[in-house]
């Protein structure tokens, strides 16, 4: 062994340890904004203390300072058994002589033997292994050579504290007609470093559902001759569970915090599951733990009939929507779809940069991203999502600026400090708002007019327009109140064959009628019209 420099280990994959019978110690090199950090397996070099040269009888040396300490996947009995630098197979083939307690990998060793895939375990080089454990829901019937070669990724080592979370790895599973991604990820906000890793099947077949399979790294960072091997919970690519059974497999789970709220209501909350249960196909938008950190969220949780409005806003049942089914319904218009909660519709926008895609969903009022997509299971999708809807959380100048179908207006009310005002939580609004698409046909049939409106030199009249579309009351304005509003209304408001009920805005009045159509909602569920 030579002694090395961090400049000399960072030009490395890995080093040979002193320790005899131990794999070598992989070195990663994580690039940084202002330093690159470098890793010994998991274990980060603090660079400000390291580097600290000597000579010990003639021979140069070198100390490095490391954040955690680097356990040794073999000891001096198991290589006394001839159990040295072991490889992944090795460690499949005879993990009861490591330590590898309290888990147990005797259900997919025997399925590696069975399909004749030790190859995958033994071939020459660095990468990255997941094995499931005993303990976890395994069916060996749905594993098969393909799902096997999904548990590798190839010719990457990836420790958990130096790989970049979010970003997908390829797998050996990858074909032409078969593509297969994983990711590390953590939740937000997660206090217990709980790391997760996911399968995506984004081209499947008969025998492999598309779709996302989470499975949580039970034990990380075992070391072997050709990689490193996380122990998971369960198997990747197999998708065995229904919706229902998702939710409640886990204690301390992705979802474990909607859980809590789903059963917090009782039999409302078994009414819910039901539902699920009884659906054919389902999607469920389910708010992430995080999510529920919300403060406006306590008064909420226990007002039964509210929290039954929204546990069933975020179902829509008979309907397993895809990201890429909701992205391409929603090319040409605001894509939506009804609920459980007959009331409620949700909507969906799509932002796009580049390569990547956000998908955002609104239902009662409020925004929320999905962080998430395409959990499959036997009986539907689910999407994690940022934020509990139906449940208030923004003003509306927050709405304003985090809905991507409003970006024209708010900028638009950035001239004359008209926006300002819809940040006072003392006042209530009511603001019919023009989205993006709006502005986009009034350039086409008004194309000088609307370039001079967005001028800052005409700002006045900017704002003299938004204060005709904004009405300030005591009690907002939602679609079901003006509804009875027109419903109430008789005598000269009547319009044609609408009723139309006179609402004061900032400039001026607006005269509002409301038509259902029932061959088409829009986004109110209502037809509205300002005058």
């Amino acid at each position: 062994n030579l002694a090395k420099t961090t400049d000399q280990l960072g030009g490395t994959s890995y080093i040979n340890t002193e320790l005899e019978g131990h794999p070598p110690l992989w070195i990663t090199v994580r690039v940084g904004t202002y330093h690159d950090d470098i890793y010994v397996n998991n274990a980060r070099i603090l660079l400000n203390q390291s580097n600290i040269k000597g000579k010990y009888n003639g021979k140069d040396q070198v100390v490095h300072k490391i954040d955690e300490v680097l356990v040794p996947t073999t000891s001096p009995a198991t290589v006394a058994a001839g159990l040295a630098k072991p490889n992944a197979l090795d460690f499949l083939n005879r993990f009861e002589s490591l330590d590898i307690n309290p888990y147990r990998v005797r259900s997919f060793r025997q399925v590696v033997q069975q399909l004749k895939k030790e190859d995958v375990f033994s071939s020459l080089g660095g990468h990255t292994f997941f094995i499931p454990i005993d303990e976890g829901n395994f069916r060996a019937e749905l594993i098969d050579n393909k799902t096997v070669d999904g548990h590798l990724i190839p010719k990457k080592v990836l420790f958990t504290a130096p790989t970049k979370q979010n970003v997908e790895y390829e797998t050996a599973a990858n074909g032409d007609n078969l593509k297969v991604y994983i990711t590390f990820f953590q939740e937000p906000n997660d206090k217990t470093g709980t790391i997760y890793v996911k399968s995506e099947t984004k081209v499947g077949d008969a025998k492999h559902t598309p779709g996302v399979v989470i499975s949580e790294i039970v034990k990380a960072n075992i070391p072997v001759e050709n990689g490193v091997i996380h122990l998971i919970q369960k198997p990747l690519m197999v998708v065995d569970t229904t919706v229902k059974q998702f939710l409640q497999e886990k204690e301390n789970g992705p979802l474990s915090r909607f859980v809590e709220a789903i059963a917090d209501t009782g039999e409302l909350g078994k009414e819910f599951l039901k539902t699920i249960e009884r659906a054919r196909d389902v999607t469920l938008f389910a708010p992430s733990n995080a999510a529920w950190s919300d403060g406006n969220l306590k008064n909420v949780i226990g007002n039964k009939e509210r929290m039954r409005e929204i546990l069933f806003m975020h179902l829509v049942v008979d309907a397993r929507l895809t990201k890429d089914q909701i992205i391409k319904n929603n090319r040409k218009q605001v894509h939506q779809v009804q609920t459980y909660n007959r009331r409620k519709s949700l909507y969906f926008n799509v932002a796009t940069s580049g390569e990547n895609s956000t998908l955002t969903v609104e239902g009662g009022g409020v925004n929320a991203t999905v962080i998430q997509p395409n959990i499959a299971a036997t009986n539907g999708i689910i999407h994690i999502i940022d934020r509990v809807l139906g449940v208030p959380y923004t003003t509306v100048l927050d709405k304003l600026q985090q809905d991507p179908m409003l970006n024209d207006t708010y900028h638009l009310g950035q001239f004359g400090e008209f926006n300002a005002q819809l940040n006072n939580t003392l006042k209530k609004f009511t603001y019919f708002v023009p989205r993006d698409k709006a502005w986009y046909d009034a350039r086409i049939s008004l194309p000088s007019t609307v370039k001079k409106l967005f001028m800052k030199d005409f700002g006045y009249y900017a704002q003299q327009i938004l204060q005709r579309h904004l009405v300030e009351s005591d009690v907002p304005y939602t679609m079901e109140r003006i509804k009875q509003l027109t419903n109430d209304t008789h005598g000269s408001n009547n319009v044609g064959y609408r009723k139309t009920v006179e609402l004061q805005s900032q400039r001026g009045s607006l005269q509002i009628a409301v038509e259902e159509r029932p061959d088409h909602i829009n986004r109110s569920g209502l037809y509205d019209k300002c005058k």
